[in-house]
């Protein structure tokens, strides 16, 4: 019962990690820097968190930082 409870739990957490990553890459494709940098904003915060709670590892988490930060400093 733990075991799964606890699946549910990180699936439901990467879910929303996804979500914010492809909400992100939707205002860079469109070209909004402001929704994009907020977005980028609420993105960080979702994968840090996702460290924190041992979803993700914190390599990962840098390297998707960085992709989507260099993504963000093109649109200027």
């Amino acid at each position: 019962f733990l075991a799964s409870t606890l699946f549910s739990v990180i699936a439901s957490f990467d879910s929303s990690v996804k979500t914010a990553m492809k909400a992100f890459e939707a205002c860079v494709e469109a070209g909004n820097k402001e929704e994009a940098t907020k977005a980028y904003q609420f993105l960080c915060k979702k994968l840090d968190k996702s460290v924190s709670k041992g979803v993700h590892n914190k390599q990962y988490v840098a390297r998707q930082k960085s992709r989507c930060a260099k993504a963000l400093n093109k649109l200027a």
